[in-house]
């Protein structure tokens, strides 16, 4: 046998070893991607107006898995493992929650939490009663923003629940089609769920047979939204370099939610 082929076959098994180690490396990767996933964190891009003026379409956002324990969802494609949480910690009125829709199960939407199981919630000429009792919604300075239908100045309120809890939220006026609604007697095991771009968000004062959210069963939820951790104009494309930097808007990078 002649040197070269000897040589050849001493070098086979080192590539193929070499090959091993880097798929061996490339699942090891993946798996712990995952298990990050679902135990601890998971992204998440905001894709509409819903929950302006907090978060804007582009935004990318971190959620924390661990806040409500897990369920099917947690997992991706939510298969159908297990019912009902482990782990269960009930979210809390004000916080900003990633969920499935309960309409089809898959979709991610994400909104404020407003009402817990046995809560009473109304909107009436655009205020908002928890229990009977109204929110203290106090006005801030207006905005100017793009409605898709041209420049108009939008109204801008705090308001702070019992808890103490407060944010921010923005609205066209009190005669919208969401401004008035019936009492709200939210199940026990589910949520109350608002965007807080109060006039253009369609949420749990939105039946699903009308394309909203409905309650929120407490299996649904994904998590919370923490931190705001990138985040882009909606014109900015992955085809398009320059517009990573054009169109990013630096100052909501590592954004602390409220």
């Amino acid at each position: 046998m002649s040197e070269d082929v000897q040589n050849a076959e001493a070098k086979e098994p080192g590539a193929v070893q070499e090959l091993v180690e880097i798929v061996k490396t490339i699942v090891y990767a993946l798996l712990i991607a995952l298990v990050l996933r679902i135990f601890l964190f998971q992204p998440f891009t905001i894709p509409s107006a819903s929950m302006e003026p907090n978060l804007y379409e582009g935004d990318y956002i971190i959620v924390s898995k661990w806040s409500y324990g897990y369920s099917r969802h947690s997992i991706p494609f939510s298969p159908p493992l297990f019912k009902g949480r482990i782990l269960d910690q009930q979210a809390k009125r004000g916080d900003i929650v990633v969920f499935k829709l309960p309409s089809d199960g898959h979709t991610d939407y994400v909104k404020r939490v407003i009402g817990l199981g046995g809560d009473r919630v109304q909107v009436k000429q655009g205020l908002l009663y928890v229990n009977d009792e109204l929110v203290q919604r106090d006005m801030l300075s207006p905005i100017q923003t793009d409605t898709g239908y041209g420049v108009r100045e939008i109204a801008r309120f705090q308001e702070t629940l019992k808890t103490g809890k407060k944010y921010v939220t923005q609205d066209f006026g009190t005669d919208g089609e969401l401004d008035n609604t019936e009492v709200f007697v939210v199940p026990e095991g589910h949520y109350f769920m608002m965007g807080d771009n109060r006039d253009n968000s369609s949420d749990s004062r939105v039946p699903p047979a009308l394309q909203g959210v409905g309650f929120v069963p407490e299996e649904n939820l994904v998590g919370k939204a923490q931190i705001i951790l990138l985040s882009w104009k909606p014109e900015a494309s992955i085809f398009k370099p320059w517009t990573w930097f054009l169109d990013s808007r630096p100052s909501r990078f590592f954004k602390i939610l409220k």
